[in-house]
């Protein structure tokens, strides 16, 4: 597989990496989880140095399924994290109704 830069990626899926990196500042973050479905997991280690390198935290990926909002993996207390982000890369469509999946 050819290795996307974070550029690419970004304009493929939209990671609002602002928004992330405004809500580590936020919550003061040190320890950050990241959660990706199985199509966004071959970038996640791109998007999770772009995000230690603005942000200034540690980030952790979450290698396990990830099955939306709900799926929140029940063994985060034991690694210690101040944050969980969840990135979704599917756009659901109710009737004419077009719902973005929010992370």
């Amino acid at each position: 597989m050819i290795k996307k830069i974070f550029h690419d990626i970004n304009k493929k899926y939209d990671l609002e990496i602002g928004r992330i990196v405004k809500t580590i500042g936020k919550e003061k973050a040190k320890k950050v989880l990241l959660q990706f479905p199985e199509g966004m997991k071959p970038y996640s280690t791109v998007i999770c140095e772009e995000i230690e390198a603005r942000a200034g935290c540690e980030c952790f990926i979450w290698l396990d399924s990830c099955f939306g909002g709900c799926d929140i993996p029940l063994e985060v207390d034991k690694i210690g994290v101040d944050l969980i982000v969840q990135f979704g890369h599917s756009d659901w469509s109710f009737g004419k109704k077009e719902i973005s999946v929010l992370k």
